[in-house]
């Protein structure tokens, strides 16, 4: 397979293995031995580091990078490129991650969680990237909710903002959770994770290819302020989880907390003051946490009850929410933002 070493888990190829280009993400543990940095030479030596598949079950990435490979077969790339292909096992089950697997999303620098295999592996990436020198970091992803496309970043920088805008003028902004890939690259190099909509819809597959393209053309990110007017900005705030011993659902069932069915069609929406999202069985208690941005729960800040009904204590712009319940259990139900004002302008001299 061409593999280059294989320190502390990873494993590394200079060049792009037989089958890869066309292997669909259920077989890709049959071409890759795990998960695999892979290096392709162009013209600009500094590499654009990309990872794909750090959770199992968001396969746009990939399927953009293979086009991407199958567009340049026979000409150089316009820039070294740099592929983590990450969750390769989970991939082949299409999940997140599996059940004695961490969460390839929570292992990087900066990270909550002990040392671990996937840790150090985590950070033989970063060290690999840092020699090479790497011009910038685009972490690709799906979400299982209905969202619209955008971009996150971790640093509220101009050229990380315009990296970001590149892919979408909805822009989010966020620090946690801790361990994310994007953050770790950040402190790097300008850093962008997308969020490419569900899986299975080929815009998705259109528009990180376009972007990537886009990328791979750039002899610099530019160091300026995105144009007034460029860019909506969010800041995301809180992290909504369902604590492990309550049981939920989406209809009328016997379940402690039932939850409006349609919850996922409030993502990026400014949903008001008042709002029901769901109703509690849980005798006044509410069966949902919300945790700032420093890990400080704040529940009480944005939900309470009324007869049961679980109602909204003041007006939110929700993302991510999703009808996955394996999901909700490995990850979260969701998040909440709040927009992020643009600077007024200088005046003029």
């Amino acid at each position: 397979m061409g593999a280059l070493n294989t320190s502390r888990g990873l494993f590394q190829m200079a060049e792009i293995p037989d089958g890869l280009t066309e292997v669909s993400p259920e077989d890709l543990h049959r071409i890759l031995p795990g998960p695999t940095l892979v290096h392709v030479a162009g013209r600009r030596p500094e590499p654009l580091f990309l990872a794909v598949l750090l959770h199992g079950n968001e396969p746009t990435g990939l399927l953009a990078i293979q086009a991407l490979l199958r567009e340049y077969r026979s000409r150089p790339l316009p820039r070294s490129i740099s592929i983590l292909f990450g969750n390769i096992l989970a991939a082949k089950e299409n999940l997140r991650r599996l059940d004695d697997q961490p969460d390839f999303n929570r292992i990087w620098p900066g990270t909550e969680q002990p040392e671990s295999e996937a840790t150090a592996l985590a950070a033989s990436v970063i060290d690999e990237m840092v020699r090479r020198k790497v011009f910038a970091s685009i972490d690709i992803h799906n979400n299982t909710g209905l969202n619209p496309h955008y971009a996150c970043v971790n640093v509220l920088e101009d050229r990380y903002l315009q990296l970001a805008r590149l892919f979408s003028r909805l822009v989010v902004y966020f620090i946690r959770p801790r361990g994310v890939l994007s953050a770790a690259f950040a402190r790097f190099c300008p850093s962008v994770t997308l969020e490419c909509g569900k899986p299975g819809q080929q815009y998705g597959v259109r528009h990180a290819l376009e972007y990537l393209d886009s990328c791979l053309h750039l002899t610099e990110i530019p160091d300026r302020p995105v144009q007034p007017g460029g860019l909506d900005l969010f800041h995301s705030i809180a992290q909504v989880t369902i604590p492990d011993e309550i049981r939920f659902d989406f209809c009328p069932a016997a379940a402690d907390l039932e939850l409006a069915a349609d919850i996922d069609h409030m993502n990026f929406t400014e949903i008001p003051e008042g709002t029901i999202i769901g109703k509690a069985r849980t005798d006044g208690s509410i069966p949902l946490i919300a945790r700032d941005e420093f890990g400080h729960e704040v529940t009480a800040r944005y939900f309470r009850i009324e007869n049961g009904d679980i109602v909204l204590k003041r007006a939110i712009m929700p993302s991510m929410f999703t009808l996955d319940r394996k999901v909700i259990r490995q990850d979260c139900l969701g998040y909440i933002m709040e927009r992020i004002q643009p600077a007024p302008e200088s005046p003029e001299p």
